[in-house]
């Protein structure tokens, strides 16, 4: 007998959405064990957190890479900040054109906006620009760590707007689900932030996060 097989992209919905389930459940079940066994005191159960939701699981994985990607910027000093590999002629590298350390960050910047901006419904700033680049009037160190600090709060308020009910649901002209917009930007800038890495690398700065495992 021939079974009806589903498209991979819906079945990738599919295990998303029990995936979400599960820690869901996951987190009642352990809530529901501390108060029945008491293992908690009554200090711990006013400190307890409330059940996760989906808005906050996506928000907690925002927040994460906004971490890494922020105090990364921030150990860049301001005259290594237009860094290139391709400044470092390395034989049979091939590194030219490359995004400089300021490009890179002003590409995740920008590219938060194009990925999130569909869920919250807010208008793209000026000058972003169609080259994945981000404003070219954006010079600084400053002024280039303060547009990527707001494009994350505009990730955190699109996974405020999430829920279950909505996420498989399409914002505007999107043909992405919201759920898919709102991981993907996090995959995006996880990808970016292995390359920025690098330029750190390159220029004896240890990542803030690698210090952070070695203390």
């Amino acid at each position: 007998m021939n079974r009806a097989r589903l498209p991979l992209s819906e079945m990738a919905v599919i295990a998303r959405v029990f995936f979400t389930t599960l820690i869901f459940v996951s987190g009642s079940l352990c809530l529901a064990s501390n108060a029945t066994t008491g293992t908690a005191n009554p200090e711990q159960a006013a400190q307890q957190q409330p059940a996760p939701t989906l808005a906050s699981l996506v928000d907690r994985d925002i927040s994460a890479v906004e971490k890494q990607l922020v105090e990364a910027a921030e150990a860049v000093p301001e005259d290594k900040f237009n860094f290139s590999p391709e400044t470092l002629n390395i034989p049979g590298s091939d590194y030219k054109g490359i995004r400089s350390f300021a490009a890179q960050v002003k590409h995740v910047a920008a590219s938060n906006w194009y990925i999130w901006s569909p869920l919250t419904g807010e208008k793209l700033p000026e000058g972003l620009g169609n080259d994945g680049n981000g404003p070219a009037n954006l010079k600084t160190k400053t002024e280039i760590v303060k547009f990527l600090k707001d494009s994350f709060a505009l990730g955190h308020r699109a996974a405020a707007t999430l829920t279950t009910e909505n996420m498989l649901q399409s914002p505007g002209k999107s043909k992405s689900t919201r759920l898919h917009l709102a991981e993907f930007g996090v995959a995006h800038a996880y990808d970016h932030y292995g390359q920025m890495v690098e330029y750190l690398r390159m220029n004896g700065i240890i990542p803030p996060a690698t210090r952070a495992r070695s203390n």
